[in-house]
């Protein structure tokens, strides 16, 4: 549950993808409310079902039930080095992306990243590729609280259809991605992961005003590549994620739809700390994106860059509070809209229930 309201500076400043209850009449709001089922049926098939009660199916309602996640892993050998994971899931692209919102620092995920793919799944069929020795530190870097986003493959390798979950696919053509993700330890106990990442595929605009211009069908290119850096907080930690692509773009000075290209990313920095045997993370990132978000209005144009300055606390493994002042410079703009750039400062607070 969060409340968004306190020391707003701003209140036409506002965040479609991140979080719905930033600005102008908004109050206390359900970001999640999910309940899962997840187990093994046998030692090679794995399967979980996710689903989220917090969605939101218009501007003034609230609350309705919508899958996440329904997939089944199907392990092709007796350690389940090679699994093929069908059905709704999370796409193999980015860490953060990846990593649940149960381990994750900042509010909400990185705009440059995280807009590739809205709620982060789709549907589709992934070939995850994950030695023993590799299975077990995933699970580790999760067990021991460093925040890892667990297993996703060392490798992964999928299609999926490429219009983000819960939407029909609406054109012939698949998309593909593919992933690299190592986490290796020093000598001294230090976990690193990075990693590389990237996917190409056509995409249709859900949404455009009546009269903006278009290529026919708005059909058009999604393609982008990424690099990502983790070193764990122990005690410090630093991440880091970069991607650069072309996608569509809405262009104000000729209110037409364009395929542009498109770059941004993120750097964050934070300690885990300790007081009374409760863990305190205080962190700091910086995000910037330049290009479209394909899931908005006209592909709406974003030249975004916020700062962030947050503080988590878990008073024991079932509740957290979060604290988050964000500093954000935003220009968005879309045919409605073609000038509209917004700056504002909010503090942010959340409570989060783990069970």
């Amino acid at each position: 549950m969060r409340y968004n309201r306190l020391l707003e500076t701003n209140p036409d400043l506002n965040c479609e993808q991140c979080d719905k209850s930033w600005g102008n009449n908004n109050g206390f709001f359900f970001r999640r409310a999910r309940f899962k089922l997840a187990g093994y049926l046998t030692e090679r098939v794995y399967f979980y079902f996710q689903t989220d009660f917090a969605s939101v199916a218009s501007a003034n309602n609230l609350h309705f039930a919508q899958i996440r996640d329904a997939y089944v892993d199907l392990g092709l050998d007796k350690k389940n080095t090679f699994r093929f994971r069908m059905g709704q899931s999370k796409v193999p692209f980015g860490f953060e992306n990846l990593q649940s919102s149960q381990n994750r620092l900042p509010l909400d995920r990185n705009d440059a990243l995280n807009s590739a793919l809205a709620n982060e799944r789709d549907l589709g069929g992934f070939l995850l590729i994950s030695p023993p020795a590799m299975q077990a530190r995933f699970a580790e870097l999760l067990k021991s609280g460093l925040r890892g986003s667990s297993d996703y493959g060392m490798i992964a390798l999928g299609a999926y259809n490429g219009q983000t979950p819960n939407k029909l696919e609406t054109n012939d053509n698949l998309h593909f991605v593919g992933r690299i993700s190592y986490p290796f330890k020093l000598r001294n106990g230090q976990f690193i992961e990075p990693g590389i990442q990237a996917y190409t595929g056509k995409f249709n605009l859900p949404s455009t005003s009546k009269n903006v211009k278009g290529t026919p069908g708005f059909l058009y290119d999604d393609r982008r590549v990424a690099a990502s850096l983790v070193v764990y907080p122990q005690p410090f930690g630093f991440q880091a994620e970069y991607n650069i692509g072309k996608g569509p773009q809405y262009n104000p000075s000729l209110d037409s739809i364009e395929l542009s290209n498109l770059n941004g990313g993120y750097v964050m920095v934070h300690y885990a700390a300790r007081i009374k045997n409760q863990p305190v993370s205080p962190f700091v990132r910086y995000q910037f994106y330049d290009g479209g978000k394909k899931h908005e209005l006209d592909a709406r144009r974003y030249v975004l860059r916020d700062w962030e300055f947050g503080v988590e606390w878990q008073l024991n493994k079932y509740v957290e509070l979060n604290a988050t002042y964000t500093i954000s410079d935003r220009r968005y703009e879309d045919s409605a809209r073609p000038l509209n750039h917004q700056t504002g400062n909010l503090l942010r607070l959340q409570l989060q229930v783990n069970y």
